[in-house]
């Protein structure tokens, strides 16, 4: 039988034993609302996104807070925002939440192990905020891989608007995702191959 090392491939319980009191686990790491919460053994941590994360862990990251927000409110919530940081990593940012109360496990927990479950049937939490994100990132790319090239250019005021409609018509292979999943990159061939069909006027000292 093959082990179970996804919370979403394991029952409830299950994960709930696993989950609770993680963070004692966790090496070179103090977690300082252990000082402030009684019953800090019932409750886990779980990252969601750190400063150098891909396009799904963010979108993944907004769904889940989304879905753990209701367990945000009142005076005792049983989910809390985490934003943790330092100086030689950066940020990283996740929820710490409530596994049990009063030996019950929490509708927290229950929430947080059914996304566990979409996660890993199916990795995308919603391919709908996922492609957007996709969109975006290939579209703001074009500003950084074309730094150079515009220089060498009178380029009118929407002119990264005019290069991604005509790669996305003529070289979509350009503006798919790459392997760090930070969107498409054109490559130079492809920004001049734009630039050029476009009829950007080019610099007389160029």
């Amino acid at each position: 039988m093959a082990t179970k090392t996804h919370l979403g491939d394991m029952t409830i319980e299950e994960a709930a034993k696993e989950s609770a009191a993680n963070w004692r686990d966790f090496d070179c790491f103090v977690w300082f609302r252990e000082k402030d919460i009684p019953d800090s053994e019932n409750w886990m941590l779980h990252y969601t996104h750190h400063r150098d994360s891909g396009l799904l862990d963010q979108s993944n990251a907004e769904q889940i807070r989304k879905a753990l927000a209701p367990f945000t409110e009142g005076d005792d919530p049983d989910v809390v925002e985490e934003d943790h940081h330092h100086w030689a990593v950066g940020w990283i940012r996740g929820v710490s939440l409530r596994v049990y109360r009063r030996g019950k496990i929490t509708k927290a927990f229950r929430t947080f192990h059914q996304l566990m479950e979409s996660v890993a049937a199916y990795p995308i939490l919603d391919e709908s905020d996922y492609s957007e994100r996709e969109y975006e990132a290939s579209y703001e790319n074009i500003e950084h891989a074309a730094w150079n090239l515009k220089r060498k250019y009178n380029v009118p005021e929407d002119w990264q608007s005019q290069v991604f409609s005509w790669l996305n018509d003529n070289r979509p292979n350009s503006l798919e995702n790459g392997a760090d999943d930070q969107g498409g990159w054109p490559d130079d061939d492809d920004l001049q191959a734009a630039f050029d069909a476009l009829g950007f006027e080019r610099l007389e000292d160029e």
